[in-house]
């Protein structure tokens, strides 16, 4: 597919990857569906995108709300003239250890927490693409494409046991949905990042940041561009399907 023809969905779309993806398929021409759940965030994308080759359309979303993402996908779909593309990147963070002795007090994963993780990162994810597929189908379209953002804390990071299995779900996902909807001619890959220069990586302390960038194999963090390469690849490689690229400088954690 080329990029020009791209007419595409980015969830989590006003701030870090998400923001990259929009203003590099915008700058390539493609139309753009952005959906983020921060409206100010928004509005600041939709004035930088003005009079770029392809059109960003700026609409609030919430991935974690079926009504919101059928709306979404419904308006998103008429405006774009039938999308093509979806990129889930929608993502947070509430790490915390399962449970912890603090002198003898135990300190425990809040539920809130586990929950609202895996309702933004998985099931938000599932939502948008089942509501995406669906119009595919309805409006006949013959070629599209499905891009999951993961991570490689997928395999499990301390800490992280909400966000890894949320995005060790969304692997088993990508390659279920391939399967299915291949025979739609719908393609679904991902993209494993491993740190990446994004505003989530400041929630991170000094310390820890040099301790992880001091394990990874090119020793530095991985910037959004590189990121881009990737889905730039995967849009325009017609032959990749069911796949997850890790792009995280040599990082195994």
């Amino acid at each position: 597919m080329r990029l020009e023809e791209v007419r595409a969905i980015v969830t989590g779309a006003a701030s870090g990857l998400g923001r990259h993806f929009t203003l590099a398929l915008a700058g390539a021409g493609a139309r753009v569906a952005a959906g983020d759940i921060n409206e100010l965030a928004l509005e600041s994308l939709a004035v930088e995108s003005a009079g770029w080759p392809g059109g960003v359309l700026a609409l609030k979303l919430d991935v974690a709300q079926e009504a919101s993402v059928t709306g979404f996908i419904k308006r998103a779909a008429e405006e774009l003239g039938g999308a093509n593309v979806l990129v889930n990147n929608a993502g947070i963070l509430r790490d915390g250890l399962l449970a912890k002795d603090e002198d003898g007090w135990v300190k425990k994963l809040p539920f809130a927490s586990w929950k609202q993780v895996m309702d933004v990162n998985l099931t938000g994810a599932y939502l948008m693409t089942r509501e995406f597929a669906a119009d595919v189908l309805k409006r006949g379209i013959k070629q599209s494409l499905v891009v999951n953002i993961s991570s490689i804390s997928r395999t499990g990071n301390p800490g992280q046991s909400n966000y890894a299995a949320s995005k060790a779900g969304l692997d088993a996902c990508t390659r279920t949905w391939a399967l299915e909807l291949a025979p739609y001619g719908i393609r679904v890959g991902g993209i494993a990042p491993g740190l990446v220069e994004t505003p989530i990586l400041r929630q991170i302390s000094e310390e820890q940041l040099a301790s992880l960038t001091a394990s990874i194999p090119l020793k530095r963090v991985g910037t959004p561009e590189e990121i881009w390469l990737a889905l730039k690849f995967i849009i325009e490689g017609d032959y990749f399907t069911s796949r997850v690229i890790e792009v995280d400088g040599g990082s195994t954690f």
